[in-house]
């Protein structure tokens, strides 16, 4: 296998990996730019997660292709119910937003795996038969070498998450809503005297980002796990956190740095395929990409600047 083929190989896989990563991540800068910290992504991914799978099993026969797409638009609704939870606590409560995070993420679990249990009398749910479909995009495709590099059996999803990245930049630095949310995470006081309801602003900007979890962990779900147990989502959602810091907080650099960790998934998947790494061993590729988690971190937290009135409560009239 030359080295072209292997990129031919690991490229598309790289991305489509990413994809849930990329999605969730975009939903972190969102509720961080207005100044909550969102560490309940992981749990969020999870019921956004099963949701998708429950729904694709009960109703993949009446739906047939539509089916994961629509599993998409549920976990959406799910996660955006879901994420209210920390909305109310972290914002309306004034609560740690980091203990209501965990909270959130020990909460999702507990809510799916005793879910799976109820409805299938077992740990985990039968795999689904409707998936993502892959195909080809006419015209680009013949483009040498990048052609089968990017737009050859491309998945919907890995489409999907690129544009939402996109869209986010477009959101946070293009528009009057993306000024007032970033006004919100910066100086809410500041915002709120020039009019900006900081409570609002921030209860959306959670909203977005539960929506955008629970479409991540569809994603992953759907996509890439296939079925649902206490395993499927397994630190995604803190990989996601991670992308969106090593990204600085911005939406195009949480997704490129999604796409390093995808890449890292994506090799420690598809590694037994690949000539050079076939003879490393699987554990030290099943632990690649969360060592490379802490890599970044440890690297980058130092460099990068959150939002100033990141984690902290805002009480109208205090400084």
């Amino acid at each position: 296998m030359s080295f072209l083929e292997v990129l031919y190989f690991i490229v598309p896989s790289a991305i489509f990996y990413a994809a849930p990563l990329i999605v969730t991540a975009i939903g972190g800068v969102f509720t961080e730019r207005s100044g909550v910290v969102n560490i309940g992504l992981e749990g969020v991914m999870i019921i956004g997660a099963f949701s998708s799978i429950v729904f694709n099993l009960t109703f993949a026969d009446s739906l047939g292709g539509w089916t994961p797409w629509v599993g998409l638009l549920v976990a959406m609704v799910v996660g955006t119910l879901f994420s209210l939870i920390l909305a109310v606590a972290a914002v309306s409560f004034r609560a740690d937003q980091t203990v209501a995070g965990v909270a959130l993420n020990m909460l999702g679990l507990a809510i799916a795996v005793f879910s799976v249990k109820m409805l299938y009398d077992k740990g985990q749910t039968d795999s689904i038969a409707e998936r993502f479909s892959r195909f080809d995009i006419p015209g680009l495709k013949d483009i040498p070498i990048l052609g089968k590099m990017f737009f050859t059996d491309v998945y919907g999803t890995s489409i999907l998450a690129i544009a939402v990245a996109f869209i986010a930049w477009l959101v946070i630095y293009k528009t009057p809503f993306g000024l007032r949310l970033r006004a919100v995470g910066e100086h809410p006081m500041a915002a709120d005297t020039m009019g900006v309801n900081v409570t609002k602003m921030r209860y959306i900007a959670v909203m977005i980002s539960g929506a955008l979890g629970g479409i991540g962990g569809a994603i992953y779900a759907q996509a890439i796990a296939g079925n649902f147990s206490q395993g499927t989502i397994s630190g995604q959602g803190f990989m996601a956190i991670a992308a969106m810091i090593f990204g600085k907080w911005h939406p195009l650099g949480a997704m490129g740095a999604a796409l390093f960790f995808g890449f890292a998934q994506s090799l420690s998947i598809a590694g037994a395929s690949i000539p050079v790494i076939k003879d490393v061993p699987d554990v030290i590729l099943l632990i690649l990409p969360y060592v490379l988690t802490i890599l970044a971190l440890a690297g980058f937290i130092g460099k990068a600047r959150a939002p100033k009135a990141s984690g902290t409560p805002y009480i109208k009239g205090k400084r």
